[in-house]
């Protein structure tokens, strides 16, 4: 049953939560890197990634670690004139914290990379879509580092493991909601933590974890 226009998700009636199925148990021991980009284009390399934060997250919650950074302009690149329009249609704090006191990117991916090697394994990149912002950290990483979000096979030195998660389609299936119509605006604000979507990488990262714990918590997920 599809929600009502407007609607958030999760209605009078609700989704099942695991007290109400019994016996369905997994245990997860995963890390999750819960990332949020910034951007001021389409296209990686052309275009540069602004900020972006990471919160490590586990399946029960417990927190790993929180990673931000503010990134200088890729050389060479341009703005995309749309997505400058965009900005500028948000609240000017949003644009304020995406630019300030920016580092040269080698250095920051360097800085990345050193974190996520100190956070437990098995751990898995996460993104809110992943075909969006994967991409994009995965430009930078390669282009700066040695790592990529998914290695290759004969790659023995891997930053991160398994292939990623898109949050997106992971609420979709646990919810049964269309993939495509979910957006940080149609979840209630509770399971987002009560922070707001406001564009800042941090915000938006922080939202998007507890996101995750929440859809683990309605799958039935044990740790």
């Amino acid at each position: 049953m599809r929600p009502r226009a407007g609607a958030l998700i999760g209605g009078d009636r609700g989704i099942p939560t695991p007290d109400e199925r019994p016996g369905h148990e997994v245990r997860d021991r995963w890390v999750y890197v819960v990332t949020d980009i910034e951007v001021d284009g389409h296209w990686p390399g052309p275009n540069s990634m602004l900020s972006f934060a990471s919160v490590a997250v586990r399946a029960d919650g417990t927190r790993c670690g929180v990673f931000e950074a503010v990134l200088e302009r890729l050389p060479g690149a341009a703005a995309e004139p749309g997505t400058l329009a965009w900005w500028q249609s948000q609240p000017p704090e949003a644009w304020a914290a995406a630019r300030a006191d920016p580092r040269p990117a080698p250095q920051v991916m360097a800085d990345f990379v050193a974190w996520v090697a100190t956070l437990p394994r098995p751990r898995t990149f996460a993104a809110s879509p992943l075909a969006f912002d994967g991409p994009w950290m995965d430009h930078y990483l390669r282009r700066y580092t040695r790592y990529g979000l998914t290695q290759g096979p004969d790659e023995k030195d891997r930053l991160f493991d398994g292939p990623g998660l898109c949050l997106r389609s992971y609420a979709a299936a646990v919810l049964g909601f269309p993939a495509p119509e979910l957006h940080a605006s149609v979840v209630p604000p509770a399971w987002l933590g009560d922070i707001e979507h406001s564009h800042r990488a941090i915000d938006d990262a922080q939202g998007y974890a507890h996101l995750l714990v929440e859809l683990f918590r309605r799958a039935g997920v044990r740790t």
